[in-house]
């Protein structure tokens, strides 16, 4: 086994957490019925939850595309001793939260732009991609909320199942994977 005091950089971990508390927090404040409210004529911006919800998305979009140059820079990442089946599902998990972390934002802006919504952030900024987004074929190919929500469930499944694996390195294993993310006086 590694030593315990292998760790993630600082930024990684920043970036980590970040991802994660997004993440929850877009999950949580998704409305329920978000298509039936804008054809029913809610404007999302007299909605703090649906304002909520796509900053966070946006946020998530734009701090995944961070983490992935960071990836591509960064010196070094902790090397684990696991069995053979743990690495290769472990990155087949990690793999489809990078996915899922570019493609739920990616098919809210299908959704909204192929419906005539714009994005609606903080500030109360609007950002309106209609035009574009709406004249592209795929825009219309499915019903993008559908597959949005599909995709927000199964984001929290795989992060659920990833802080469970998280958690039994921690607690059973104290093989050091967990410590690695904490960061300070937490991976002690």
């Amino acid at each position: 086994m590694q030593s315990h005091t292998q760790k993630y950089d600082p930024l990684s971990q920043i970036f980590h957490w970040l991802s994660a508390l997004a993440v929850l927090g877009a999950f949580v404040l998704g409305p329920g019925g978000f298509g039936r409210l804008m054809r029913q004529g809610v404007d999302p911006a007299t909605r703090w939850d649906i304002v909520w919800h796509e900053s966070l998305g946006v946020f998530v979009f734009a701090i995944t595309l961070a983490r992935l140059l960071w990836v591509a820079l960064r010196p070094g990442r902790p090397d684990f001793e696991l069995a053979t089946w743990m690495r290769w599902l472990s990155r087949g998990v990690q793999l489809a939260l990078w996915i899922l972390m570019l493609c739920l934002p990616l098919t809210a802006l299908l959704c909204l732009g192929g419906e005539g919504h714009p994005v609606t952030l903080l500030g109360p900024l609007r950002l309106d991609l209609s035009d574009s987004v709406g004249a592209l074929a795929i825009a219309h190919a499915l019903d993008w909320g559908d597959v949005h929500q599909f995709l927000g469930d199964l984001i929290m499944w795989l992060a659920g199942a990833h802080a469970l694996a998280a958690i039994l390195h921690g607690v059973v294993l104290k093989d050091g994977v967990l410590s690695a993310m904490l960061p300070g006086r937490l991976s002690r």
